[in-house]
């Protein structure tokens, strides 16, 4: 942006607009004149690209003109979700003084106009940048200390508030866990901490470095303690420095943003460590458990199970599959919900009816205790709190899940605020309370009387026109209203003559003449007087039911994730009913029997096909004696989907739903780690077998016997005994360093020797059948090891040429007589070999045995001597056509 000092040629508009830009450098500065937001100067330039809208030009800075665009006020939502899509920011700047005051000060005043808000892609709050069934979070990292770290997290949409110690080695998984929209942290840290860089990297989009000073623990400690208006926070948890100080910053840079109006925010939550499932980034990507490789949420875990209706509900049900628990006791809980919903299939249903139509109460009151909520927003609580009461009607049980009670306790009594609600705003109202007219008559008597003046004003209006247009004989004469010139009365031009007392002229244009009366000017003043009363006492009203809202804050946060827990498990019972999933038992043991396991994403895909195809179900049992599975056999036959699906029924288990299985105990993992899948990473110059070290060394290093892991194809990108020798010895250090329980894919069948002497490998296979020459895949898991790959097969089913398929079955039958090598190179002296480029001829029909077959049939090998040998040879060859 240009700037200067040279005052005399800065406009008092330009200079408010340079001193407000100056402080907030990082933003596009919406500027508020009118009914538009203004942007100017490089500001201009980058918004204007980014919308795709006109770049115009206004007026001259230091002699040069000013690049200008601009976005309609109404509009402005739509605008800034496309701008923080594509990564800016924006410092909303509003007029905060009426244009009649600052006119007062002098010609050439400016309107007073304030920052009221910066957007940042972290601290959004309207419905139209929100996805309903997904979080938002804003999260902060701070370090204490060498490696003193944690991570605090909240959705300011909702006022949740979280925090968690992580090791440097657990950030990634934190992160990916979380996945918040932003993320602040010290400018240090981004700097200095290179064991962050590759990470910080991937996050670079939706970072905010901020200084170290607001990452100090004392100061946060302060910060927080303000916030709750406690004097002390030991009520909420046992926090270290390196938590305070996240948690902290989080609160000012809420604060900062929102510029004084400090969201809602719950009493912070401390995650303890080892209290959830540990998900690195790799393996939640590889299991798509929220979202596809492709971002996508429809093909993801998350889309195959959800069943709920909603928003608050899908955003609880995508936290619980994102954290999955490890306490058994927590998760048999959740389970004993699920089950009671279960057997009652006609109240689960009048329930999720009910839910149908539940608004999202914890954006609504986030919206309103921050001052960006209308009387939309008091219709949702009212409707929704509403709810509670018919809702703690149909769970009355003399014997309720625990949470369930837990809900319908939290569900609480709200008639109180329900009935003045009731008593106070119209069925039908406007989104912003400026617009006026949702209060409900009779509600205020003295807003009704001004309502009625405003109202009988209008009346007299009419009947001022129809006696105009006697007294004059002008049938087309009209008593209308701007906004510049207020009431007036419209004639066509040719009727200007028949005008005259007590008109007095207002404006000329060119098909109209305007004019107004004495008498006219006093009504127009009374209802204009009653209107900004009534707009005035219902702006009263509004705040003053924003502020009992505000009061009642926390019960209503516990009634709307009640509302959310009880669409959750009624969802999940209602999966469980549909498509035959079971109660897992999960328990301290290390135990990880499934009976009948199905992968829950390809099984809803087959069920939504019209061909009727069904899922085939399999067995493991990774117990104490065979905790790791050799799984070989060929590609297509259901390797990668047996190894997913039993990692994502312990996902399932653990988040506490049921499961697509008769029957599964699993005892509690504390890590799951999953290498499946291959892709190389161009960004970071690794090719795709880096990637497969990469993400196998961090298996390797971190699991434990509590671990679960499953691992496809390791040494699969490199040489072929370089990837044997690999896959050799990650066998055996998960075997008898980690002891983890695992699933291992391969198609090296050589491993299949190791379970001579690794007592708890056990070798499985794919099952296929072959009849009449074509090869059927079974799906099926069996025990024992496959005798081949059958890869010729699926390129086949690929479509390779057919020469390409005959020559590979050629090469193969020659790789698999005898040694290796010494095959290979009579496969390249064989020049044929290049013979695939054209379809062979087809063979002439034979007349009877040829010559050479004919002295070939006479010669016994075993009689010859290695002299007889070679004169053999070179008569054939005498007898061949050419010879």
């Amino acid at each position: 942006m240009t700037s200067g000092t040279d005052n005399a040629q800065v406009t008092p508009m330009m200079a408010q607009y340079l001193s407000i830009k100056e402080a907030h450098p990082n933003c596009l500065l919406f500027y508020r004149m009118g009914d538009f937001y203004e942007l100017f100067f490089d500001d201009a330039k980058q918004a204007a690209a980014s919308l795709d809208i006109a770049l115009t030009k206004r007026g001259q800075h230091l002699g040069e003109e000013i690049p200008m665009c601009g976005v309609p006020v109404h509009a402005a939502e739509t605008y800034l979700s496309r701008l923080i899509r594509k990564g800016h920011r924006v410092a909303v700047c509003e007029q905060t003084e009426d244009p009649a005051e600052a006119k007062k000060r002098g010609s050439k005043s400016v309107v007073r106009r304030e920052i009221v808000r910066v957007v940042t892609p972290g601290t959004l709050t309207e419905d139209t940048l929100l996805d309903a069934r997904s979080h938002n979070y804003l999260a902060a990292l701070a370090r204490t200390g060498a490696d003193g770290y944690a991570i605090a997290w909240c959705d300011m949409s909702t006022g949740q508030l979280l925090c968690q110690p992580v090791t440097a080695a657990g950030l990634a998984s934190a992160l990916s866990r979380i996945a918040p929209g932003e993320l602040v942290l010290g400018q240090k840290l981004v700097a200095e901490d290179s064991r962050f860089y590759e990470l910080f990297r991937e996050w670079q989009d939706r970072l905010t470095p901020l200084p170290d000073s607001r990452f100090d623990s004392a100061n946060a400690e302060r910060r927080l303690k303000d916030a709750f208006g406690v004097a002390a926070l030991d009520a909420f948890g046992d926090f270290d420095r390196a938590e305070l100080a996240a948690l902290g910053a989080l609160v000012e840079y809420l604060d900062l943003t929102q510029v004084g109006k400090l969201p809602r925010l719950e009493p912070p939550q401390r995650l303890s460590v080892g209290a959830l499932m540990e998900i690195d980034p790799a393996t939640r990507r590889n299991l798509e458990i929220t979202r596809t490789l492709t971002g996508e949420r429809t093909g993801s875990l998350l889309s195959a199970v959800d069943r709920t209706v909603t928003g608050p509900g899908a955003r609880l049900l995508a936290g619980r599959l994102s954290a999955p628990l490890t306490d058994p006791i927590a998760i048999g809980d959740r389970h004993d919900a699920v089950a009671w919903f279960l057997d009652r299939a006609d109240l689960r249903g009048d329930l999720r009816e009910i839910l149908k139509s539940a608004p999202d109460l914890e954006r609504a009151l986030g919206r309103l205790t921050i001052g960006r909520g209308g009387p939309r927003d008091l219709v949702a609580l009212r409707t929704g709190l509403a709810m509670t009461a018919e809702l703690k009607s149909i769970l009355a049980s003399d014997d309720p899940a625990l949470e369930i009670a837990r809900a319908v306790e939290d569900l609480g009594n709200h008639d109180i605020l329900v009935e003045r609600y009731t008593r106070a705003l119209k069925e039908d109202v406007p989104p912003i309370a400026r617009d006026g007219g949702f209060v409900a008559s009779g509600y205020a008597p003295e807003l009704d009387e001004q309502v009625t003046l405003r109202e009988e004003g209008r009346r007299l209006i009419a009947d001022l026109e129809a006696r105009y247009r006697q007294d004059t004989g002008v049938d087309g004469l009209k008593v209308k209203y701007n906004n510049v010139l207020g009431w007036f009365v419209e004639v066509t031009a040719k009727n200007m003559e028949k005008i005259g007392e007590p008109f007095i002229h207002r404006q000329t244009m060119a098909n109209a003449v305007r004019y107004t009366t004495v008498e006219l000017n006093e009504l127009a003043r009374k209802i204009s007087e009653a209107g900004d009363r009534a707009q005035a006492i219902e702006l009263e009203i509004f705040d003053d039911l924003v502020e009992e809202a505000r009061q009642r804050a926390r019960e209503i946060g516990l009634a709307a994730r009640a509302l959310a827990a009880l669409d959750l498990y009624a969802a999940a019972a209602d999966l469980a009913d549909a498509r035959d999933y079971r109660r897992p038992l999960v328990d301290a043991s290390l135990a990880f029997e499934i009976e009948g396991g199905r992968h829950p994403v390809v099984e809803a895909a087959l069920t939504a096909q019209a061909d009727g195809q069904s899922f085939v179900a399999n067995d493991c049992d990774l117990g104490r004696d065979n905790r790791l599975w050799l799984v070989t056999g060929p590609n297509m036959a259901g390797k990668s989907t047996f190894l997913r699906q039993n990692a994502l029924i312990a996902i399932l288990a653990q988040a506490g739903l049921f499961v697509p299985a008769r029957k599964a105990h699993i005892g509690a993992v504390d890590r799951l780690f999953s290498r499946v899948g291959a892709a190389d990473d161009l960004a970071r110059g690794r090719s795709t077998f880096m990637v497969e070290m990469v993400e196998t060394a961090t298996i390797l290093n971190q699991a434990t016997d509590r671990s679960l892991v499953i691992l496809d194809e390791i040494g699969r990108g490199t040489a072929t005994f370089d990837g044997l020798s690999i896959a050799w010895a990650c066998v055996e250090h998960l075997h008898e360093a980690a002891k983890s329980r695992a699933l291992f894919a391969t198609h090296y069948h050589e491993l299949t020797a190791l379970a001579e002497r690794l007592p708890a490998l056990s070798p499985h296979c794919m099952r296929v059948k072959e009849w009449e020459g074509q090869v059927v895949f079974l799906h099926e898991v069996a025990s024992g090891a496959a005798d081949r790959s059958y890869g010729i097969h699926v390129a086949k089913l690929a479509g390779l040429p057919p020469a390409v398929v005959t020559r590979a079955e050629e090469v193969l039958q020659a790789l698999e007589k005898g040694e290796q090598s010494g095959a290979v190179t009579r496969l390249v002296d064989d020049l044929p070999l290049f013979r695939v480029a054209s379809r062979p001829a087809e063979p002439a029909a034979k007349q009877g045995p040829s010559a050479v077959e004919k002295a070939l049939s006479e010669v016994n090998p075993d009689d010859l001597t290695p002299r007889e040998a070679l004169d053999t040879l070179y008569r054939l060859r005498g007898l061949l056509p050419n010879g």
